[in-house]
């Protein structure tokens, strides 16, 4: 499972380390390092984020601050210098409170806690709605100026880049403006699977599963170590026995 996450940090030392520790995690996919809360507001209104990384003294305004303000909230990690801060912060419901310095060893501990939460609360979303895209047959994507609409059984794989996806289907490519993660939530959970940081497939278009790489067609795509274990199960769910 894939954690797109948030670094707002006014600190330069103390932002480069949450962003080294950060990419050392293969699981946590970093979307923007931020030195200002009020620019952390608009990448949250642009941009699919799941684990804030969230200073509390900074200025303009508090992670505090912030944290009362954001309608919609990611789950936070809060890091700080003064543990007086403690009591107030869970009042926001965090997931963990570290203070500074943080070693290696309490950042895996805090993404271990986010990773829980995080499965709990998918798992619920997921129990409270029957898919939309499970009863559907199509999405709708935006490319360009047109909304191009693409049969779920048409699409091969899809390849992601920054803030871009490039839907391969067995008539066109599709190049829409949208990150991987937001298209990965879209997609049926039955018919498509993630392999890859960069790469989602269609489990109908698999032709073949070599060692490390699923091929589709004349394309061999890579299976990367995170999702190994994700992409074993769901073939196996699909197997026939």
């Amino acid at each position: 499972m894939n954690i797109t996450c948030l670094i707002v940090e006014d600190e330069p030392l103390a932002r480069n380390l949450l962003t080294d520790y950060v990419r050392k995690v293969p699981s946590l996919e970093l979307v923007d390092v931020c030195s200002s809360p009020l620019a952390a507001i608009e990448v949250l209104k642009q941009k699919q984020v799941d684990l804030l990384f969230l200073d509390i003294q900074m200025p303009e305004i508090t992670g505090i601050t912030l944290l009362k303000v954001l309608q919609r909230k990611p789950l936070v990690i809060l890091t700080t210098a003064y543990s007086e801060y403690a009591l107030e912060s869970y009042d926001f419901d965090v997931v963990d409170y570290l203070l500074k310095p943080i070693t290696l060893e309490r950042f895996l501990r805090a993404i271990d806690k986010a990773t829980q939460r995080l499965d709990v609360r998918r798992t619920e979303v997921q129990a409270e709605k029957p898919s939309l895209a499970e009863t559907s047959e199509y999405v709708f994507v935006k490319d360009g100026t047109k909304l191009v609409k693409i049969r779920y059984a048409d699409i091969l794989y899809v390849e992601g880049l920054k803030d871009y996806v490039t839907i391969h289907t067995r008539q066109q490519k599709v190049v829409s403006l949208q990150r991987l993660k937001v298209l990965e939530d879209t997609l049926p959970a039955s018919k498509f699977i993630r392999i890859h940081n960069s790469y989602i497939v269609a489990l109908d278009a698999i032709e073949a599963i070599h060692k490390g790489d699923v091929q589709i067609g004349a394309v061999m795509l890579p299976i990367s170590d995170s999702y190994k274990k994700n992409f074993k199960d769901f073939i196996e769910r699909n197997q026939i026995q």
